[in-house]
């Protein structure tokens, strides 16, 4: 079978993370012949390792470091946007979101970082794909703060807002309903174990090695949702499927490698830039189920907090600036409401009206608001390096010979 699930883990240490993986797809029966994993890494790394590890679990996959990485934008012709991809950074992401779009057989993409380990409870990848297919009743949730907090099922209990979650939404009024689903976009699976924080809420959790004190279990988690319309959430890249329609939304913004020091936002708004292209063309992001079990290594918290903290104000106010964008048209056949999924070009002329937005307006009020300046140019390089990749078809599998 062609594969049709392009599988992207950033990773430069606990790539082994994989055989976990393929372990839980052939546990549920799920053919791994639709599988093409993506190590996307660093030069100081041993890639032929790292291959040989993917050829010993018999799945499709191809290694690529930084050197590889720029060979792969020579081969594509796009060598001029190199740096929309960050060096040793999370961002990088971004890179097999470009793999994906140059292979039009990748009908799906899942992320997932290294220091996760799938629970055998789920067939992770189908889950993913079931989640993506998903049409019916599902939980909708909203909150007068236009937030909602992903792990809010249990918040009473355990006080947690994950990682990008604005200050000033905290202490929402949490309403829930029931909605309508039928155009599932994004699958965002959450996570047991080490909850995903920022530094800020770390500390005030009491841990000093980058992790918390608090932890999640399975009974923090109920039932499936959606955000409401109207309302943002965190989208966390760890353990997450999506279609490839909405790459032109969905770059991993450019974060560490830029001279205001800002870190650590890239899924977070990449996620609110998701969300409002979802609200306008009438699609869902799907939250909760497979769950995964995150194993953050120990690391200084105040490490992670110098990272962040250049971002932090920005990360209040970069949501509003796109609430309110709109693209001045779409594509004929996304104007439908009975389309079905929203085509790439619909998510480009959204994505396209956020970048024009941020690249223009002056953000001169917030520390270090230049930066959105330079978030919103590179969207729009983003879509301009997109139009120029030409997809080619994957060569077919050999057929086997005849004992």
């Amino acid at each position: 079978m062609q594969s049709d699930v392009c599988v992207i883990v950033p990773t430069i240490r606990e790539y082994e993370c994989m055989e976990a993986y393929v372990e839980n797809a052939q546990l549920h029966d799920f053919d791994t012949d639709r599988l093409h994993v993506v190590l996307v890494t660093e030069d100081f790394c041993d890639t032929e390792e790292m291959q040989a590890m993917l050829d010993d679990l018999g799945v499709s996959g191809e290694v690529f470091d930084g050197s590889a990485r720029e060979d792969w934008f020579d081969e594509q012709g796009i060598s001029e946007y190199n740096d929309l991809i960050p060096e040793a950074s999370h961002a990088q992401t971004s890179f097999g979101l470009l793999y994906m779009w140059a292979t039009p057989e990748f009908e799906y993409g899942v992320f997932i970082d290294d220091d996760t380990l799938p629970h055998e409870e789920w067939d992770f990848f189908g889950q993913h794909l079931e989640n993506l297919a998903f049409e019916g009743e599902i939980e909708s949730v909203s909150s007068d703060e236009q937030w909602v907090n992903v792990l809010y099922e249990n918040a009473d209990e355990h006080g947690l807002y994950p990682r990008g979650y604005p200050y000033s939404a905290m202490h929402e009024d949490v309403e829930t309903d029931t909605a309508q689903v039928d155009t599932v976009v994004a699958s965002q699976g959450l996570w047991t174990n080490v909850p995903d924080l920022d530094a800020v809420r770390i500390l005030m959790d009491g841990d000093l090695e980058g992790q918390a004190q608090t932890r999640t279990e399975f009974d923090d988690f109920g039932e499936d949702f959606v955000a409401a319309e109207g309302n943002y959430l965190t989208v966390c890249s760890m353990n997450l499927g999506f279609r490839r329609e909405v790459i032109p939304a969905f770059y991993q913004l450019p974060m560490d490698d830029n001279e205001w020091a800002v870190g650590r936002f890239d899924d977070i708004w990449s996620g609110v830039f998701l969300k409002r292209a979802c609200d306008l063309l009438g699609a869902q992001i799907y939250n909760g189920q497979p769950l995964c079990e995150h194993n953050k290594a120990p690391r200084s918290t105040f490490d992670d907090l110098h990272n962040e903290v250049a971002g932090l104000e920005l990360n209040e106010h970069v949501w509003e600036l796109v609430d309110d964008v709109e693209p001045s048209a779409l594509p004929a056949r996304d104007r439908d409401a009975d389309a079905g999924v929203p085509s790439p070009e619909a998510f480009a002329a959204v994505f396209e009206a956020m970048g024009h937005e941020l690249a223009t307006g002056d953000h001169s009020q917030w520390r270090n608001g230049e930066f959105l300046n330079l978030v919103g140019e590179t969207m729009l390089d983003w879509l301009d390096c997109l139009d120029r990749i030409e997809p080619v078809a994957a060569e077919p599998a050999p057929v086997a010979a005849d004992d």
